[in-house]
């Protein structure tokens, strides 16, 4: 089961915008897509290391700004041809604001 932390209400965020929270287990993403959906991934990419959060975020994806891998916000998985995952994070919306999972 999770513990739910705050990250802030999702006004915070900018829609293709992204907030960094260090929880116990390392900085996790938060990531808002231009639909308003919120997603959380580890900021880390599976390829280099590279911040996530700096990446530019497409429809449900972003894109590693060190080598362009794109990475599955729902899943943290690469998309073809690149391989390897971004640990995801479960992430809801109650009244505005959101709440992490870790």
């Amino acid at each position: 089961m999770s513990d739910w932390i705050t990250v802030g209400n999702i006004a915070d965020i900018p829609r293709l915008g992204t907030r960094v929270v260090n929880t116990d287990s390392g900085e996790v993403a938060v990531f808002r897509t231009s639909d308003d959906k919120i997603f959380a991934l580890r900021d880390h990419c599976p390829h280099k290391g590279g911040p996530l959060s700096q990446g530019i975020i497409y429809g449900n994806t972003v894109a590693c700004p060190l080598h362009n891998w794109s990475i599955n916000l729902e899943t943290g998985e690469a998309l073809a041809p690149d391989e390897g995952c971004s640990h995801s994070y479960p992430v809801k919306v109650e009244n505005g604001v959101i709440l992490l999972g870790v």
